[in-house]
């Protein structure tokens, strides 16, 4: 099983410079990072993980400039999403933006997206809520013609473009791993249906030891081998007797929630997450 950590990257949390070379001296494999583009003032939207939104979601910097900050300082390190908000973005840039960092990276890209839940903030980039996750499966499916063809088109419902050359590619191929974020049913049908992986939410999604075989299923209704699909639990526990169950159920990823805090606090508790996945192996 693969170990990573997520943070809020914001301009009062540890550099991505710094931080990304602490997560990769400790033996973890990836490091993700959040996105909202803003918050609207008058939003009403309910947060699904409680009363209050936390300043972090207000002062997060934009993932793939902090990312890229991260690579720079690392060789190893695979530099992830958590998530990018695809409904809220032009597909035609992002895909740039994607294929920018993995070359830079030397193909160390894992795109991390989901469909979002702030109602307002979607508004504001002209994006229907209940219409979103057909919209965020064409911009991907419009994504990988990008980066796998030259020239490259797509004629969607909603996204539609005649002929492009846009470069540069990839290193992976034919593109970087492709995980979507949601809960089940959705999440897996989605995995499979587009996706390289499946995220579950820590603590929002249920018991995902048991809803891991949902992805075959949902692998195997479309006539895809399951073991094409990971499974990455977000925000996971650091009980090593419940690591290892996840482990057992054949979950493929952990990844652990570090705050948008300095060194002092997140060095001692990368330490503890990294004893943590130890004990596991």
């Amino acid at each position: 099983m693969h170990y990573g950590v997520a943070v809020f990257p914001t301009a009062y949390a540890m550099h991505p410079a710094e931080l990304g070379p602490a997560v990769e001296q400790r033996g973890f494999e990836s490091l993700w990072v959040a996105e909202h583009s803003h918050i609207p003032a008058d939003r009403t939207t309910p947060w699904p993980g409680g009363a209050e939104l936390p300043q972090m979601y207000y002062d997060v910097m934009d993932p793939f400039v902090a990312l890229t900050a991260a690579a720079a300082t690392t060789t190893a390190l695979r530099l992830a999403t958590g998530i990018c908000l695809v409904g809220q973005r032009d597909p035609i840039q992002t895909a740039k933006q994607v294929a920018s960092l993995d070359v830079l990276s030397g193909g160390r890209f894992l795109f991390g997206i989901g469909g979002g839940w702030n109602v307002e903030e979607m508004a504001n980039h002209g994006t229907e809520f209940r219409g979103r996750w057909r919209l965020v499966r064409e911009r991907i499916e419009a994504m990988k013609a990008i980066w796998a063809d030259d020239p490259a088109e797509y004629h969607g419902d909603l996204v539609d473009f005649d002929p492009i050359v846009a470069n540069p590619k990839p290193i992976q191929r034919p593109h970087p791993p492709i995980h979507v974020g949601g809960g089940a049913p959705g999440g897996p049908r989605r995995a499979a249906r587009y996706a390289d992986g499946w995220i579950p939410l820590g603590g929002r999604d249920g018991d995902i030891a048991d809803q891991v075989g949902l992805v075959a299923e949902e692998a195997e209704k479309i006539g895809r081998d399951p073991a094409e699909i990971e499974v990455s639990l977000y925000l996971a526990p650091t009980d090593a007797d419940e690591l290892c169950r996840l482990a057992d159920a054949g979950v493929h990823r952990v990844v652990f929630g570090l705050p948008p805090a300095d060194g002092d606090d997140l060095l001692p508790l990368l330490d503890h997450y990294a004893a943590a996945a130890a004990q596991v192996g």
